[in-house]
């Protein structure tokens, strides 16, 4: 039961590197296609820091955060998933995807590529530049949110009956 979510991983992975290699080998760094202009594009970005260009060239920290990151996922996906749920465990393994699809490039090429490249008009803010992996970590993240704000409603439900 296992390999479909480790395949949830596995995929992220794939086509998050996918992406990168098409965005390098076709696009110059800074050079933009617009899809639905002025509102999203790809926007061939490098970035050698953490979110939104935190942290820039601090490499060693990414490396050593995102092993720990890695393994601290693995823990609990083996043994707290059966518990979570399916909603559990898949957050656990779009994290476990988006972390190596970037520590995959910041191995490699010492840089993270970006190119997902997002307008919101109604607040007029030009969101940062993001990859696959970057999506997979937010919809990891915000998953293991609503998964524990549920759990904690359970909770209190529970508390409230006895």
């Amino acid at each position: 039961m296992n390999i479909i979510y480790y395949a949830i991983a596995a995929a992220v992975v794939v086509l998050d590197q996918w992406t990168k290699w098409l965005v390098v080998k076709h696009m110059e760094v800074g050079e933009r296609i617009g899809v639905l202009d002025p509102y999203f594009g790809l926007l061939s970005h490098r970035n050698r820091g953490a979110a939104w260009g935190m942290l820039q060239g601090h490499m060693w920290l990414f490396y050593i955060v995102t092993i720990v990151v890695i393994a601290g996922i693995l823990y609990y996906f083996h043994r707290h998933g059966k518990d979570g749920g399916a909603a559990f465990r898949t957050s656990l393994m779009l994290l476990l995807g988006g972390a190596i699809g970037n520590f995959i490039d910041r191995i490699r090429m010492g840089e993270v590529v970006d190119f997902v490249d997002v307008l919101i008009p109604v607040i007029r803010y030009d969101f940062p530049i993001f990859n696959v992996a970057d999506a997979a970590l937010t919809f990891g993240v915000i998953m293991l949110i609503l998964h524990m704000l549920m759990e904690e409603v359970k909770e209190k439900n529970k508390k409230k009956v006895s």
